[in-house]
């Protein structure tokens, strides 16, 4: 599968005209949105902003760190890290319309400073070794088919005793995924590994498990919160897969529901570092 065909699925060249649209209905002004405007749209992975929240819980960061985003889609988490830490964020994505939309939504917090975006490939990527103090991926691997080399590319690029976390979505004892789903419109794009194999990819790479956590229950219960968010005529906390797919998020996003309740998926949160 060839970056171009990864990169397009999520490519719509009306995106930032979208979020304008969007956070105009949220009576927020375009062009002078705060981080929390941007939240229900910018976190791009499951569960979104409170998944992010319990991601910084595990984690040592201090000011003034280096950080690397594996796969930083339109900027929210690299934003938040920034501005709660007062650290330094580099993303690097694969989709070159969401690197250009979250370089000018971080210039409109304020951020530009501290958060740059390269377009690129995580098996590749343009840093010297030993640059960062820590890394983190949310839900990016999927679309990559050779962990390993992601791994080892991340962990050339971190300094001795860095952090890794990741959070992502891991192939279940269930059946097959049906597709779409948010990140792929057919399984010719998607790439899950077991949980097992992440660990000893992982493992294989360098790195040592700090903790190893099955999150379905979580990812359930947020979508029955959601739901009934929705119910009672309220807009969703997460509305980053509508902004992303459009038409399309519907069906996907059930697609993603009914595979984590089937066990065809298993979401996980991984930390673990370099040795």
């Amino acid at each position: 599968m060839s970056d171009n065909a990864i990169s397009g699925h999520y490519q719509s060249g009306n995106l930032e005209q979208r979020l304008s649209a969007a956070l105009l209905q949220d009576g927020v002004d375009p062009m002078r949105p705060t981080i929390k405007d941007l939240t229900p749209y910018d976190q791009f992975h499951g569960r979104g902003l409170e998944a992010t929240n319990e991601l910084t819980s595990k984690l040592e960061i201090n000011a003034g760190d280096q950080l690397l985003d594996v796969g930083s889609g339109i900027g929210g988490p690299a934003r938040y890290f920034a501005d709660r830490f007062k650290c330094i964020v580099t993303g690097i994505d694969l989709t070159e319309e969401f690197c250009s939309v979250a370089r000018e939504l971080t210039k409109r917090v304020g951020l530009q400073d501290d958060v740059t975006f390269h377009v690129g490939n995580a098996l590749q990527m343009p840093f010297a070794d030993a640059s960062f103090a820590g890394a983190y991926s949310m839900n990016v691997s999927m679309n990559i088919a050779d962990k390993t080399g992601l791994y080892r590319e991340i962990h050339r690029v971190l300094q001795p005793g860095g952090w890794l976390a990741l959070s992502e979505l891991a192939k279940g004892p269930g059946e097959e995924m049906t597709y779409p789903t948010p990140w792929a419109a057919t399984a010719a794009s998607s790439f899950l590994a077991t949980p097992a194999d992440t660990r000893s990819n992982l493992e294989e790479c360098g790195f040592t498990i700090e903790s190893f956590e099955d999150a379905s229950e979580k990812v359930i219960e947020y979508g029955k919160r959601a739901r009934r968010m929705v119910e009672q005529g309220q807009k969703p906390p997460h509305r980053a897969v509508q902004l992303i797919h459009g038409e399309g998020a519907t069906e996907a996003m059930k697609n993603t529901s009914r595979g984590v309740a089937e066990a065809r998926i298993v979401p996980i949160e991984v930390i673990c570092r370099k040795i």
